[in-house]
């Protein structure tokens, strides 16, 4: 397998298109997210009871006034409020005929299954047509759109701080008509990715300044990949895997070539890699995975005499040239080798391992020395080690306790085990104390008014 380094591409980690508030932020564009803003206005993604509540007091005529702060359960990085503030942007209000809102919201559901189906079937005289019906209804849903975001005042914190337990990450303060269909899909918007975050940022500190590769994008639904991507490199993670998970900070995703590529040249992890090598734009970093026949030290050796007689062209290498030439395609670019990702089964015991240790399965401590001792001992100094397969904040620990010699880690379902729930609540009526018992108001000192 390789992976492709971002390399240059990290000089550009950072949000690439966002507006710098009045209160000094950088926060992302509401045009970013790409947020379905006819389903949240309708209520599609709003708990029942939240679009009864808004009934209730829409049908109160005198205006109202109230504190509503969202809080943690627990200590977390927090994410997703650029998210929730562009929600907020774009779908707090109301319709100033409800009814009329509703059944023009079912004509263009209605009408988008229409579309989606005629897309499915490559029907073009269908699809424009669909196209264009549902273009005229979301006009008239849009002119019925009272948007009351300069009637609210919001405050936040920034994505990527870090938060206590119960304290406030954003505060609300308005009408509550404006805003009382927007809890559920704001709190999901917050805690996905603030959970997402902090697991990372666990593995990030484990590491001690190693660097982490987010590989997580498998474990879960592709509409979660570009929130779980942001999350993941605001809390200190190198590099990420899709193009879904690199979106937002405009910066080029880490590439690979699994298992599925070394199975299509019949096993042969050098040929696959040489064949890549071939492919592959010179400027990105080769990193073969070579667990394929659980020999990892075995099939690296491979993949070098591989790389050396191509350079070389020779069909059969010696010892001596070996040694000659090993660390000459050692390194960045074309016809070399980067590095190698341990990757081995939880279920197996490299050929190389001689404990019988149940702590001697997948990738462990004595694997990754004896690899590393084999590549300085053929002069390959520089050959990078990456390791994954079953590593979460615990097993970097215990490699950094022991000084395995890592260089890179890459992580994927562990990120996904631990989840931070969000909860919101009015703490504020008419500019009065107002919570359930056992809530109160808390300390909004750290949050910044969104201009």
């Amino acid at each position: 397998m390789f992976f492709v380094s971002i390399g240059p591409a990290l000089k550009r980690l950072r949000p690439v298109r966002g507006d710098l508030g009045d209160d000094g932020m950088t926060r992302l564009s509401p045009t970013v997210f790409k947020i379905p803003t006819d389903k949240i206005r309708s209520g599609y993604y709003t708990d029942r009871y939240f679009l009864r509540v808004r009934e209730v007091l829409m049908a109160i005529p005198r205006p109202m006034k109230v504190g509503y702060q969202f809080f943690p359960r627990e200590n977390a990085v927090v994410c997703g409020l650029d998210e929730a503030i562009a929600i907020l942007k774009t779908c707090a209000g109301i319709y100033h005929d409800p009814r009329k809102a509703e059944r023009l919201y079912h004509e263009l559901r209605t009408v988008q299954w229409k579309l989606q189906d005629a897309s499915a079937r490559q029907h073009q005289k269908e699809i424009i047509r669909w196209e264009w019906e549902r273009s005229v209804l979301r006009k008239k849903l849009n002119d019925l759109w009272e948007n009351k975001w300069g009637e609210i005042k919001v405050y936040a914190l920034e994505d990527g701080e870090r938060v206590k337990e119960n304290e406030p990450v954003l505060a609300i303060v308005g009408n509550p008509r404006y805003f009382a269909h927007l809890e559920t899909p704001l709190l999901g918007a917050i805690a996905r990715p603030t959970s997402t975050a902090t697991a990372v940022a666990k593995v990030v500190k484990a590491a001690k300044g190693k660097k982490i590769f987010f590989f997580s994008a498998r474990f879960d639904h592709y509409w979660v990949q570009t929130t779980d991507g942001y999350a993941a490199l605001k809390a200190g993670a190198f590099g990420v895997s899709t193009d879904a998970n690199a979106d937002y900070w405009g910066i080029e995703s880490v590439g690979t070539m699994p298992h599925f590529l070394i199975g299509c040249f019949g096993g042969d992890t050098a040929k696959a890699c040489l064949a890549y090598d071939k492919v592959t734009d010179g400027h990105l970093n080769r990193i073969a995975l070579i667990d394929w026949d659980n020999d990892c030290i075995g099939t690296t050796k491979k993949i070098l005499i591989r790389l050396i007689c191509e350079k070389l062209s020779m069909k059969n290498l010696t010892p001596e040239l070996f040694a000659q030439y090993a660390k000459r395609v050692v390194g960045s670019g074309k016809g070399k080798l980067w590095g190698v990702r341990f990757d081995t089964s939880g279920a197996l015991r490299d050929r190389s391992v001689t404990s019988k240790s149940k702590k001697a399965y997948g990738v462990c401590p004595e694997l990754v020395r004896k690899g590393r001792k084999e590549f300085d001992r053929w002069g390959c100094q520089n050959l990078k080690i990456i390791v994954s397969g079953g590593f979460d904040g615990k097993k970097i620990c215990l490699f950094e306790k022991h000084k395995v010699p890592v260089d890179i880690y890459g992580i994927g379902s562990s990120l996904f085990r631990h989840r931070v729930d969000m909860t919101a609540d009015i703490v504020e009526y008419e500019g009065k104390a107002c919570a359930k018992v056992g809530r109160k108001k808390s300390d909004w000192s750290r949050l910044q008014r969104v201009r």
